[in-house]
C-alpha cells in the first residue's frame, strides 16, 4: 500500500480562517453516519440529527434487542417524513466479538499488578479475580506475553473503564493475566480484544443471520456493515446469504476492517465489497498507534481509486461527554476528509453520547471547511492516471462531466441514472460542486405484480461524498428522450432552486442518456 500526499490547496488565505461558517441546505459534501441508540431514539432528536447532516442511520446489534431497534427505526421514518430529509439504514452485525459475561452487571474493580483469570465458564460470577467470557477457544490461541484489552463497548479511550492485561499463564481452558492498569468495569457490555490473534469464529454468526433474515428483511436495509471482515470470502458468503432474502439481494455490503488479518487481505476484500469501514477503535488495538494513520491513508486512497466509499470511525470520542471536540479530534476529522474519505461514522458519540445533534453539526462543519481546501486538481489527475487508457465509455463520460463542470464553474452537476452507477462514477472524481443524482425508476415484474426500482439506489448514494439523490416520477422511463427529459430536468432544477444550490444565471452540467448515446451538456439558466 502506498500512502498518498496531503491533498491541500495552497496558499490558504489567512483571512478565510476568521470568516464564519455559512449554513447551507447541504451542510457538507461528505456524509455522516450516525449510530442511533439510547440518547438518540426520540423523533425530536432524530429529526434534529437529520437536519444537522446525518444521511445514514446505523443500527448496531451488539447493543440493544430487535424490539428496541424497531422502535428507533419507526421513529426514524416519522422524522424523515417531517423533515423531508432522505436517510439510509445500515445494519451493523456483531460478528466474532469476544465479550465479558457479567450477569449481575455489578461494577468489577480490577487492581494494577494483580492477577485475573479469564474463563469460558459463563455460569460463574464475574469478580475482581475471575472474568467469564463467551469464547471457549481463547486458551488455544494465546501464549505467555500476549496483550489483551478489555473495554466498555464503543470505548472512547478516556474512560477509567478500560484495562490492559498481559497473559502470564495458560491453565487448561483458563487464561491467567496480569492487570497492567487499575480500572472498574461498569456497564452492560464489555468487549475483549487480543492483539493480532485469529479468533476461530465465523464472521457472519448464527445470531447475525437471524437478525438479518428477520429485522433486516422486514425493514429492507440499505447497507450491511460486516464486522470483523478478515477475507474476501467473508463478503462473498454474506452476499450469498443476502441473495436468498428477497429485496436484500440489493443490499450493499460494507466490509469493516478491524484487525491485522483484514488489513493483510485488504485488496481482495475491497474488490468484493461495495464499500469499506475503517474501524479505527479495534485497529488501534491490533496495530501499533504509530501505524494506524498509515493504514488509513493507504486504505482510503485504494477505495478512492476503486470508486468505492471509504468510511472512517472514531473521530470525536470526547464529544460523548463534552460539547466540543479536542483540537486533535477536530484536526483528525479534517485530515480524514483531506485523505479522501466519503463519510465519517459516529458511534458512542450519538449512541450513548450526551450531545448527538451537536456532534453531527460540528463534524459536518469541520468536513465542509476541509472540503474548501481539498486539492481537487491533484486528485482528479491522479484518478485519471490510475484508470489509464483506453477508458471505459462510462468512465470517460463521468470524468468529462467533472472536468467540464470545473472549467465552466458550474454550480451543480445533474445526472440522470437508473442504477446509480453513472452518478457514483461522477462522484468518484470528487467534483467541487454537488452532484444531483436524479434516479429514474424502472418497472420490474415477477409475472404476479409490478414493482418499481429506484428507492434502494437513491438511498445507497447517501454514503457517497458529494452525491445528493432525488427520485424522479416513475411514469418517466429510464431511456426517455426529448420532452420527457426536459420534464425531469425541470423537476431537478426546481429542487435545486428550492434547496439553494441553483440560482439564476448559474451554469449547470447535465449528464444523461439519450437513446444509446451518453451526453454531457452545459446549460446556463436565465432569470
Amino acid at each position: 500500500m502506498h500512502s498518498n500526499h496531503l491533498l491541500l490547496e495552497e496558499p490558504i488565505r489567512m483571512a478565510s480562517i476568521l470568516e464564519s461558517s455559512k449554513s447551507t441546505f447541504f451542510p457538507a459534501m461528505s456524509r455522516i453516519v450516525g449510530t442511533l441508540g439510547i440518547n438518540s431514539q426520540s423523533v425530536e432528536t432524530i429529526s434534529a440529527c437529520l437536519k444537522a447532516g446525518m444521511s445514514v442511520a446505523r443500527f448496531d446489534f451488539s447493543w440493544g434487542d430487535a424490539e428496541f431497534h424497531q422502535k428507533t427505526l419507526e421513529n426514524l421514518k416519522i422524522a424523515i417524513k417531517s423533515t423531508k430529509k432522505l436517510c439510509a439504514v445500515m445494519l451493523d452485525t456483531v460478528g466474532p466479538e469476544l465479550q465479558v459475561v457479567n450477569k449481575s452487571e455489578r461494577p468489577i474493580s480490577l487492581q494494577e499488578e494483580t492477577l485475573v483469570v479469564l474463563t469460558p465458564d459463563q455460569d460463574k460470577e464475574a469478580t475482581s479475580n475471575l472474568l467469564p467470557i463467551n469464547f471457549s477457544g481463547l486458551s488455544k490461541v494465546v501464549k505467555k506475553g500476549d496483550t489483551i484489552f478489555i473495554g466498555q463497548y464503543l470505548f472512547t479511550g478516556s474512560e477509567t473503564t478500560s484495562v490492559w492485561l498481559e497473559v502470564t499463564e495458560v491453565n487448561g481452558e483458563e487464561v491467567v493475566c496480569l492487570i497492567k492498569n487499575s480500572a472498574t468495569l461498569s456497564g452492560p457490555l464489555y468487549t475483549l480484544h487480543v492483539s493480532q490473534i485469529r479468533i476461530d469464529l465465523p464472521t457472519l454468526t448464527d445470531k447475525d443471520k437471524e437478525v438479518i433474515s428477520t429485522w433486516g428483511v422486514r425493514n429492507n436495509i440499505d447497507f450491511l456493515s460486516l464486522s470483523y471482515t478478515r477475507h474476501a470470502e467473508d463478503v462473498r458468503h454474506a452476499r450469498e446469504f443476502l441473495s436468498k432474502l428477497g429485496d436484500l439481494n440489493q443490499t450493499q455490503i460494507f466490509a469493516k476492517i478491524e484487525n491485522v488479518e483484514g488489513l493483510n487481505h485488504f485488496d481482495e476484500i475491497l474488490q468484493e465489497a461495495d464499500g469499506i469501514i475503517l474501524s479505527r477503535g479495534n485497529l488501534g488495538i491490533d496495530l501499533p498507534p504509530e501505524k494506524v494513520f498509515l493504514f488509513q491513508k493507504a486504505a482510503v486512497y485504494k477505495c478512492n481509486m476503486a470508486g468505492k466509499p471509504a468510511v472512517v470511525t472514531r473521530v470525536v470520542d470526547s464529544m460523548t461527554d463534552n460539547l466540543r471536540p479536542t483540537r486533535a479530534e477536530a484536526t483528525d476529522v479534517a485530515n480524514a476528509i483531506l485523505d479522501g474519505s466519503d463519510a465519517i461514522l459516529l458511534g458512542a458519540e450519538t449512541l450513548r453520547g450526551l450531545y448527538p445533534v451537536e456532534t453531527i453539526s460540528i463534524v459536518g462543519k469541520i468536513c465542509a471547511e476541509a472540503e474548501k481546501v481539498f486539492n481537487q486538481d491533484l486528485y482528479f489527475k491522479r484518478a485519471v492516471k490510475y484508470v489509464g487508457e483506453p477508458m471505459t465509455h462510462l468512465e470517460s463520460i463521468a470524468s468529462s462531466a467533472v472536468r467540464a463542470a470545473i472549467k465552466v464553474k458550474a454550480s451543480v452537476i445533474i445526472c440522470f441514472t437508473s442504477s446509480g452507477r453513472a452518478a457514483r462514477l461522477i462522484a468518484k472524481y470528487r467534483p467541487t460542486m454537488p452532484v444531483l443524482s436524479v434516479v429514474i425508476p424502472r418497472v420490474k415484474t415477477n409475472q404476479l405484480r409490478w414493482k418499481f426500482s429506484g428507492a434502494f439506489e437513491a438511498r445507497q448514494s447517501l454514503i457517497v461524498r458529494g452525491l445528493f439523490p432525488m427520485l424522479a416520477d416513475p411514469r418517466h422511463p429510464a431511456e426517455s428522450t426529448g420532452a420527457t427529459n426536459e420534464s425531469i430536468l425541470k423537476v431537478a432544477l426546481d429542487y435545486g432552486k428550492s434547496s439553494g444550490v441553483i440560482k439564476s444565471h448559474d451554469r449547470l452540467v447535465i449528464c444523461q442518456k439519450i437513446g444509446d448515446a451518453s451526453v454531457v451538456k452545459i446549460i446556463e439558466l436565465e432569470d
